[in-house]
């Protein structure tokens, strides 16, 4: 049975997150201690007491669920004797996740990742000034149909694809304008719903360009090594395990489309049948089971979840 391990992004951050892994297992603090000394600052204190607000702040949330990430693989690598080169046959993750896949298959140090976070966080933020950026989901309609209105929507604007979820779950992103006539036009071309998101800056889209320039100067500067698994790039939906393609794909991640619609279904067409979201909350979780017919989705963020995954690896 083939595995794959994806972690999630933006979105899935609540306050105590990892807090009861911390709590039970030594593996898990350690790596909250990595990244409160690599970024300076008590992230930990933040992640576990809040308050919500100064979580939601994107170069928080990036770092903070990065953390939980890799402190739950910790603990599987430890409790459970997960070692990725002989149980996944992949790993992926949804935008800020991706950086938490390669950590945990040994391409990045936590190190490096929790301060990479730190400064995409506050590139994407800066990249566009506050009230000139949204997004919005348009729900029922297939990429194709989210495409078109988008570049129906654009009128000599920004409005682009920013996340293909798969679900028929399109998110666009662009100038403000821009994207409220997408959720007007999605109205009105069949949309179950389209809706403005409380988001602080038009993610994934061409406005982020200063953004993007700003992580090629980064990860320039950090060693990126071979990950001990395939990687399913954001950008691509395709195997990545070059070091200079990992971090062109970083780049280019910034502004372009989250393909995670075809990343899952790569995968499932490679034989992956279990799908693992390592981290805080299950929103990958429900997309993957939208997304591969038949394939399972488990999520693995607290103490009982590693029990249970452990159970299922030694059955």
């Amino acid at each position: 049975m083939k595995r794959a391990f994806i972690f999630p992004g933006q979105g899935s951050q609540s306050v105590g997150m990892g807090k009861a892994l911390a709590e039970a297992f030594p593996q898990a603090k350690a790596v909250f201690d990595e990244v409160d000394d690599a970024l300076s600052q008590k992230l930990s204190t933040l992640m576990w007491e809040g308050p919500a607000d100064d979580l939601t702040l994107t170069a928080n949330t990036q770092p903070a669920l990065m953390a939980v990430s890799l402190a739950a693989m910790r603990v599987l690598e430890a409790e459970a004797g997960l070692d990725l080169k002989k149980h996944a046959a992949f790993v992926a993750g949804h935008s800020l996740g991706e950086y938490s896949a390669l950590a945990a298959a040994g391409s990045l140090s936590i190190g490096d990742t929790a301060r990479l976070l730190r400064i995409r966080g506050n590139a994407m933020q800066n990249a566009v000034p506050v009230g000139q950026g949204a997004m919005a989901a348009l729900l029922g309609l297939e990429y194709d149909a989210a495409l078109e209105i988008a570049r129906e929507a654009a009128q000599g604007e920004v409005c682009d694809a920013a996340n293909d979820n798969g679900g028929a779950q399109v998110v666009v992103s662009g100038h403000k304008a821009a994207v409220e006539r997408a959720v007007v036009i999605a109205q009105g071309k069949g949309a179950k719903r389209a809706v403005m998101l409380n988001v602080s800056a038009p993610f994934h889209s061409a406005l982020m360009a200063p953004a993007a320039e700003a992580m090629r100067e980064a990860l320039a500067k950090v060693t990126v090594n071979t990950p001990a698994v395939p990687l399913v790039a954001n950008v691509t939906a395709g195997l990545v395990t070059d070091p200079a393609a990992i971090r062109d794909g970083l780049v280019r991640q910034v502004t372009g489309t989250v393909r995670w619609r075809e990343s899952v279904a790569y995968m499932a067409s490679q034989g992956v049948e279990s799908f693992y979201e390592v981290g805080s909350g299950k929103v990958l979780t429900g997309l993957v089971k939208r997304i591969a017919a038949g394939a399972t989705g488990s999520a693995i963020g607290t103490p009982e979840d590693v029990a249970a995954f452990k159970a299922s690896l030694q059955g």
